[in-house]
């Protein structure tokens, strides 16, 4: 097919009217992206147009390849190399408990992340509030330091997926989100072109995730699912609840300070398990253990013996931190004034709007508004109660990290948070499990 008459209006247009883009389109609209001759505006445009209408399997296939090649796609050939993501949530901060954890059992741990996205928290934001942590690092280091010390976290680089790059800081200002054809391909360029053997997918359900419901959450896990065979990576989907933050901490630092507390055997239960099983995935998929079960075996004594502590210690280190940020709390940035938040009367927390919750937290300045907006470290919620907790009148219900600056604006969240955000019962409510379902797929 001719790509000649291919125009930027005509491919949008077609994709609007509901109709089918061919590979020779998307791959033509995808390279001028990439080159500067499509701009951000006509992507922007064909986002939206994706969003509302929706892409066919081959359309969802052809967008991915397009993104994946516009890059440098890497090969290590060892099994061991493992990788996970996570389609995001509110307090998600699992990516520095699994990989160190995943790291100490002999997984090579590839770690491509994102910043924030929408209402949820990016991974490169939060290692980032540990001074000196370099997530820019050239390719060659990268799978340098890979092979050296099993464990290496980046940003998105120029090399990898530079179409993805481009498209994910569009989607986040545009309300372009939450659709499983976008969403797979910018998670597939990137995990694709890492040279990963296998890859263990979280997918968030709930009120806090991208998808609402268990059936976008399963159609997302489908999607991705295929995507990975397609190439023959080995696969593990697990759906996960995302009806409340993860954990108590919500907010850059804070996550990180919480994500020390779990490697040190003494943090939140929720995020230690799910931190666990995801661990225990990679371990399995890698070859290491011939079951989950005994892949999260092996888990839970590294993070018992405390070498998963130190390989994270060793990640800071090799990447330009100071590990003693693991000891000293102190050396990350963290908002001296806070402001407590309490219960109005007395009974069950029965429900948290976990979207809110995200986006009260880039209102304090822990997120992105627009792509040029600078995060900061500093601010977020530390909650003392979850969904099914016993509240009496007055007591704590979280603690708000913030500036004096923002006194006015804290105030008024207080009671968004007892009115609105956080809701209360006489009795107990029944709780979703944290682990929904879980399939393992082998590539042939």
């Amino acid at each position: 097919m001719s790509t000649k008459n291919f125009t930027p209006s005509a491919i949008i247009k077609k994709k609007r009217d509901k109709k089918q883009l061919t590979k020779e389109e998307i791959q033509w609209f995808i390279n001028g992206l990439v080159d500067g001759k499509v701009s951000e505006y006509q992507m922007t445009a064909l986002l939206m147009a994706i969003y509302l209408n929706g892409m066919t399997t081959k359309e969802t296939a052809a967008l991915t390849d397009c993104m994946l090649y516009s890059g440098t796609v890497l090969d290590f050939n060892d099994p061991t190399v493992i990788d996970k993501h996570s389609t995001g949530g509110v307090g998600d901060k699992t990516s520095f408990i699994l990989a160190p954890i995943a790291a100490a059992c002999g997984v090579k741990v590839p770690m491509i992340a994102g910043r924030g996205l929408g209402h949820t928290g990016g991974t490169v934001d939060k290692i980032e509030s540990i001074k000196g942590f370099k997530t820019s690092i050239t390719l060659k280091q990268f799978e340098q330091r890979l092979k050296k010390d099993g464990i290496v976290l980046i940003g998105q680089t120029k090399d990898i997926a530079p179409a993805d790059k481009i498209i994910y800081s569009l989607r986040d200002v545009t309300a372009t989100v939450e659709s499983i054809p976008l969403i797979t391909a910018s998670i597939m360029s990137k995990k694709l072109a890492e040279g990963a053997s296998g890859i263990v997918m979280d997918i968030k359900t709930g009120q806090g995730a991208f998808m609402k419901t268990k059936a976008q959450a399963r159609a997302l896990a489908t999607s991705i699912r295929e995507t990975g065979l397609r190439f023959n990576k080995n696969m593990m989907t697990i759906l996960t609840d995302m009806n409340q933050p993860l954990g108590n901490a919500v907010g850059n630092s804070l996550e990180i300070i919480e994500s020390i507390e779990v490697l040190k055997n003494r943090g939140p239960k929720d995020i230690t398990e799910i931190s666990i099983d995801l661990a225990g995935g990679m371990i399995h998929l890698a070859g290491l253990a011939t079951t989950h079960e005994k892949g999260n075996a092996m888990a839970r004594k590294a993070l018992k013996s405390g070498a998963a502590l130190k390989k994270f210690e060793e990640l800071i280190k090799n990447q330009g931190g100071d590990p003693k940020v693991c000891s000293n709390y102190s050396l990350l940035p963290v908002a001296k004034q806070t402001t407590i938040v309490t219960a109005p009367a007395a009974g069950y927390v029965s429900n948290m709007n976990n979207e809110r919750i995200g986006l009260l937290c880039v209102d304090l300045g822990g997120g992105r508004k627009k792509a040029s907006d600078k995060v900061d470290f500093e601010v977020g919620f530390i909650f003392n109660k979850k969904l099914g907790d016993r509240v009496k009148k007055g007591e704590k219900l979280l603690t708000i990290y913030h500036h004096a600056k923002q006194n006015k604006m804290v105030q008024e969240m207080c009671g968004e948070f007892t009115s609105s955000v956080i809701k209360f019962s006489k009795t107990k409510p029944k709780l979703s499990p944290l682990l929904i379902e879980k399939k393992i797929s082998w590539s042939k």
